[in-house]
């Protein structure tokens, strides 16, 4: 994780949100005391991990954001009802397939997965909650998630390395992240893993992550801090536009590290600066992850005249194919930002606008700065770069992550089921 001081919208790429008594770490989603994890193969991949167990040792209070895709897997479905009760003692999570487009079978399957890893660990069922991962429209081969979730609740430790390969589809590497806070002379830990390098877009979660923490957290103030941490990172990155059926990140709370309830003052302020500096990690890895990707770019738009103009100038920037090709190629072509931005569909006066690739100032006033494009070249001549628009009508502001667009992604992606 990189470490840098509170989240400003000027803030460098790869910085994360911080605080006063909020430290990054090296660790994973069983950093946090009273956590352990599991992954196994269970043939649902030819070879590689494929079921992961998360557990709590204690019951813990729960929260979960899923995708606002109108076609929802059936474990989005399952664990939607089942977090509503605000608790829960374990995640069952298979990959290399969504149970997705799987009609009452499907469902009958989520809620099975729920049932067999609430057997195997002697928990309630209703205190399990399930996420999958893969192709859609294929019927989960239960007799192998079976073996798999009896075969995981033997091997469970403290250690989520096995779980975090297990989860994932077409990730090059695995995404983990830890922070600790403190307050009131006690330390706590929170903890992180996700996986997600396709059908990224901010429709709420754009993958799969999951956040623990050994402090004790309300239900309704866990519920606040993840849906905060969740706006200032996973619904601020896209890699192809496409929203998933899946996505979900669910947060899990146990209080194994003792005090009092966080709730106010110092204590709640470090749990939000610790969750969000966590989800920030892990999605800033899915970007880099990309399918294809080469560079990640931090897209910056300023001087909008309202918020949501600001949100939906950056979108349009994001997910430019025009863009996004030009940004794998290193061409400084401004031309293509202007016009992105002004196809939006919000207030924009072309005279106004200004251009920064990276320090570099190409457009002020609407027009070209003479002599810019062989620095602003040297600028995208790297893994990551910063693209700011000014729209120069008000002072909204918003930021999203993205990366390039390449001949790879393609390749990935037109031979995903063959």
């Amino acid at each position: 994780m990189n470490a840098s001081s509170a989240a400003a919208d000027g803030e460098g790429l790869g910085a994360v949100a911080g605080a006063s008594g909020v430290v990054p770490m090296d660790g994973d989603v069983c950093s946090p005391a009273g956590f352990r994890a599991a992954g196994v193969h269970c043939g649902l991949k030819y070879r590689k991990p494929d079921l992961a167990l998360l557990v709590s040792d204690r019951p813990a209070s729960a929260a979960g954001v899923f995708t606002t895709n109108r076609v929802q897997a059936a474990p989005v479905r399952y664990s939607r009802r089942a977090v509503e009760d605000g608790d829960a003692r374990a995640v069952v999570v298979n990959s290399a397939n969504a149970n997705a487009c799987t009609g009452e079978q499907g469902d009958r399957d989520a809620e099975e997965m729920a049932r067999l890893a609430g057997r195997a660990l002697d928990v309630d069922p209703r205190q399990v909650l399930v996420a999958s991962t893969g192709i859609i429209g294929v019927p989960l081969p239960m007799d192998r998630v079976r073996s798999g979730i009896r075969s995981a609740a033997g091997e469970l430790a403290p250690d989520a390395g096995a779980a975090s390969r297990a989860i994932l589809t077409t990730d090059r590497w695995t995404k983990t992240a830890a922070a600790r806070f403190s307050a009131d002379g006690r330390t706590w830990t929170v903890g992180g893993m996700a996986k997600g390098a396709g059908m990224i877009h901010p429709r709420m979660a754009t993958t799969l992550g999951f956040l623990t923490t050994d402090a004790r957290v309300p239900v309704p103030i866990l519920r606040e801090a993840l849906r905060e941490a969740v706006d200032g990172s996973f619904n601020r990155i896209t890699v192809d536009g496409e929203t998933s059926t899946n996505d979900a990140v669910l947060a899990l709370a146990n209080g194994s590290a003792g005090g009092t309830a966080v709730e106010r003052g110092d204590a709640l302020d470090g749990l939000k600066a610790a969750m969000a500096a966590v989800a920030r990690s892990l999605a800033l890895e899915v970007v880099r992850d990309g399918e294809g990707a080469t560079t990640v770019a931090r897209i910056s738009v300023t001087g909008a005249p309202g918020d949501a103009e600001a949100r939906a100038v950056a979108d349009r920037l994001a997910t430019s194919p025009l863009v996004k090709t030009a940004l794998h190629g290193g061409d400084p072509n401004w031309g293509r930002l202007v016009a992105a931005a002004g196809s939006a569909g919000v207030e924009m006066d072309p005279d106004s606008v200004a251009v920064w690739v990276g320090d570099v100032r190409m457009v002020e006033d609407g027009t070209a700065v003479a002599g810019a494009e062989e620095e602003a070249a040297r600028a995208l001549d790297g893994d990551e770069v910063e693209i700011r628009v000014d729209l120069g009508l008000g002072g909204a502001r918003h930021h999203m992550w993205t990366c390039d667009l390449t001949e790879e992604y393609v390749r990935i992606n037109g031979s995903y089921t063959s």
